[in-house]
Formats: structure tokens, C-alpha cells, sequence
């Protein structure tokens, strides 16, 4: 870290120099001419793929890719720099026009295009900048507090610009070159997202190696740009997303889905890119599936949700009923039941008028409760079921119920008329059993009879 800290002071003192070549060294060195004499050489002669049976690493066309990945991040990193001298001394100019304009080239351009002019109605940038950026960019320069700068201060600004210019065409050449190699170096990531912008992924990202450790997050942000609303709504501004966005992919689909298939093109990105750096598939397949996996799934977000069936009703006692049988439930389907009294109230006697509660029609009707004219509600009260039932039990188990006679049986039992009857046991359970009605004096078992008076 303290390193870091060390080298980011040191570019920082690099830009208060006044001299362009001691701030950009890079056009300068053997390293970034020789790379770029092999890139044209190699896009001269074209493709050359006779070396496909050979080590990855031992072959000498991806050595040179892996030196132009290398050399477009040091090209990035020198268009910063001259891009921050150029900020430096068109300030005193417009100081406005870094916060309106923030990308390096886009700048550089401007810059050159203006000048020391200042009325900016002169100057036309159509083609440089956006129709709502020019309009922001005009209206601050008629208001800035800027001055003129001097020949030689004006004259270090446009050689800055030049040279940016010309690192920004040497960084496309050599993502050209990249591009034309794609097919052989990274088949599967090419099929996935397509060469040019396979070749701006491993351009950015360093290599093929480091694009394979990269997370997919950022794999999505890759060659993003900062957003310049210049005081207008965010709300129309679309998410952040870097080169993906310029896959066949992400344009043919629509607007509402694209945030969702920038995520699934960026993981994807990064799984391609991950075989291609073991050389896991040279024939490419795994991209193709890779590709024909995304077209589902974006397919598939597209369908309209199924149609809501009707719910058909179940066949009525088509299913066993849940519910067990016995005494308990008996009595408390009798404990709910509909009364009597409810299902006369329920019913209505063809062409007599029904009695009401409040009378002439008004209030809760009666139904076939009443009688007509006697102004009185008779309903016959009768014993339910389960009460008989139970009387009958009691009474079978008081009496007995089997044919054998108890030692405890009573010959004596009390009747109804005042008195005292002997009977039989046996013959009164025979008479319960047969249904005959009993009387006092029977042929088996009566005795006497004791009245009193």
C-alpha cells in the first residue's frame, strides 16, 4: 500500500511539469514500438492459425496478444495522464468544461476544437458531443470566468490533445488485432458475447487470465462511462453497463429486460472466459451452449404468464368423508339440526297468506307454523330419536335384556296404577323383545295383585 501511495504522489508532482514528454513517456519506449510494428505486420499478412496443435502459452501470436492486452491497459493509463495535463492548463480557459465533459477523448476533442475561442456559436460540435451536451456546454461558456490562454501554454494544450488522439487510435489498432485473433484465442467467450467485444473485455480487464478471476459484477461494468445528465432527470438515464452492451444480445432485447440479460451476459462472459483459459474447449461448443442457454432464458422471460383455469367443482360424495361416525357426533348433528319448527317456518302453503311477526306481510314470516284464523302457534312436540334411544337402553338394562335371570332380580316392580306387581323376569324381557303391549295379569307370570285403597 505504501507503494501505492508512493506512486500515485509521484504521478501527481508528473502533472505540475510544464513539458508534455515528461509527463507521457510511453510513445517513447522500445517496448510499446515493437509491439505495434508486430501488430501491423500481423494485420497485414492476416489470420494465421497453422500453429492450433501448440501449447497455448508456446505459441508466439498469443504471447503478442497477451503483450497488446498488456500494452492497451498502459495505454489507458497514459491517456489519463495526458488527459489530467490538458485539464491542468485549459482551466484557466473553461474551467467549466471537466464537469461537463468527463471522458478523456471527448474532451481532448473539444479542447482541440475550441481553443482560445469564445464565442462557442463559431464553433461547431456537432458529431463530438451529444445535441443536449453542446447546448449545456455553449450556454456555461457565454458565462464562464475563464480567460484566453497564451500561444505557448494553448499551443502544449493542442500537442497534448494530438498525442492523446493518436494513443487512442494505436489502442483501437491493437484491439483490432485482438479481434482477429479472438476465434483462436477465446472461442467459447467469442460465440458467448462476439469478438469485438471479447477483445475489449480481455483488453480492459489485462488479459484473458485476469478476466477469468474477475467476478461477474464487474465483468458487467467493464468500459462503463460516467453518466453527464448536465441538470437533467434521472429518470429515463439508463443503468450502468460497459461493453456488453454492445453484444447482439443485449440489443434485441427489450428495454424492460436488458438490466436482467446484462446480468446473464456478464456471468456467462465470465464462464466462457474461464474455459478459454484452460483451454478446456478449443472447438467452442461450450460457448454455443453457453449462447443458446441465454436465448432460452430470455425467451422465456418474454412468455405471457399462463391463463388462470377455472377450478371445477369436486363430483358430490366422490370423496370419503373425513369424518368418523358415533354416539358423539350422532348428538351433535342432532344438538345442530334443523328443528321442526324451523322447517314449517321454512315452508309456505300454496295460496294462504302466511302470518307474520309484524303483521300484513311485515316482518319475519311463519310459513305453515300458524293455523289460519287462530292467531296461534301449535307445533306437536315429539321425542327425538336419540332420546328414545337412550330411554329404551336404560330401560333394557334396568330390566335386563338376556334370557338368564339374574340373582339380584326382583320379582316385585312398582306400576304405574298404585299397587304392587310380581312378574316374571324372563317373560317381561320376551314382551320388551316382541314389541306386545304387557299387561297386568300376563299367562307366565303374574301372581297377585296388591291395590291399595
Amino acid at each position: 500500500m505504501e507503494e501505492d501511495i508512493d506512486g500515485d504522489l509521484a504521478d501527481i508532482e508528473a502533472l505540475n511539469y510544464d513539458d508534455l514528454d515528461s509527463v507521457a513517456k510511453l510513445q517513447k519506449t522500445q517496448r510499446y514500438i515493437d509491439i505495434m510494428q508486430k501488430v501491423e505486420d500481423a494485420l497485414g499478412k492476416g489470420s494465421d492459425f497453422s500453429n492450433q496443435g501448440m501449447v497455448l502459452e508456446d505459441d508466439p501470436e498469443y504471447q503478442l496478444i497477451v503483450d497488446c492486452n498488456v500494452l492497451s491497459v498502459d495505454i489507458e493509463n497514459e491517456i489519463v495522464i495526458i488527459h489530467n495535463f490538458i485539464r491542468d492548463k485549459y482551466r484557466l480557459k473553461f474551467p467549466e468544461l471537466e464537469s461537463l465533459v468527463h471522458h478523456p477523448i471527448d474532451y481532448a476533442r473539444v479542447v482541440k476544437k475550441i481553443g482560445n475561442e469564445t464565442d462557442l456559436t463559431l464553433v461547431d460540435l456537432e458529431g463530438l458531443l451529444p445535441s443536449a451536451i453542446i447546448m449545456v456546454v455553449s450556454v456555461t461558456a457565454s458565462t464562464t470566468s475563464g480567460k484566453p490562454l497564451p500561444e505557448d501554454v494553448l499551443q502544449k494544450t493542442i500537442d497534448a490533445c494530438d498525442r492523446a488522439l493518436v494513443l487512442d487510435a494505436a489502442k483501437k489498432k491493437v484491439l483490432d488485432f485482438v479481434e482477429s485473433r479472438m476465434g483462436y484465442i477465446a472461442p467459447n467467450l467469442s460465440t458467448v458475447v462476439g469478438s469485438a467485444v471479447a477483445a475489449k473485455l480481455m483488453g480492459t480487464a489485462g488479459g484473458l487470465s485476469a478476466l477469468a478471476k474477475m467476478p461477474a459484477c464487474n465483468v458487467q461494468l467493464l468500459g462503463a462511462k460516467k453518466k453527464t445528465l448536465a441538470g437533467f432527470s434521472t429518470a429515463t438515464s439508463q443503468f450502468r453497463v460497459g461493453y456488453i452492451e454492445q453484444t447482439e444480445i443485449f440489443q434485441t432485447t427489450p428495454p424492460a429486460l436488458r438490466s436482467r440479460a446484462c446480468r446473464l451476459l456478464a456471468s456467462k462472459a465470465t464462464l466462457a472466459a474461464r474455459i478459454d483459459s484452460t483451454r478446456g474447449d478449443p472447438s467452442g461448443n461450450g460457448g454455443r451452449s453457453l449462447k443458446e442457454e441465454i436465448h432460452k432464458k430470455i425467451e422465456k422471460w418474454q412468455e405471457p404468464p399462463p391463463a388462470k383455469q377455472p377450478k371445477p367443482l369436486p363430483v358430490p360424495d366422490s370423496e370419503p368423508k373425513k369424518k368418523r361416525g358415533g354416539r358423539r357426533l350422532r348428538k351433535m348433528k342432532e344438538r345442530y339440526a334443523i328443528t321442526d319448527m324451523r322447517k314449517l317456518a321454512n315452508r309456505m302453503q300454496f295460496g294462504v297468506p302466511e302470518e307474520s311477526s309484524l303483521g300484513d306481510g311485515l316482518g319475519e314470516g311463519y310459513g305453515m307454523l300458524g293455523q289460519a284464523g287462530s292467531g296461534k302457534l301449535r307445533v306437536s312436540v315429539g321425542q327425538s330419536k336419540l332420546a328414545a334411544k337412550v330411554a329404551k337402553k336404560f330401560k333394557e338394562k334396568r330390566y335386563g335384556s338376556s334370557g338368564a335371570t339374574s340373582g339380584l332380580t326382583s320379582s316385585l316392580a312398582f306400576t304405574p296404577v298404585q299397587g304392587i306387581e310380581l312378574t316374571n323376569p324372563q317373560a317381561h324381557a320376551h314382551q320388551l323383545g316382541s314389541g306386545t303391549q304387557s299387561t297386568y295379569f300376563s299367562e307366565t307370570g303374574t301372581f297377585s295383585k296388591i291395590r291399595r285403597t
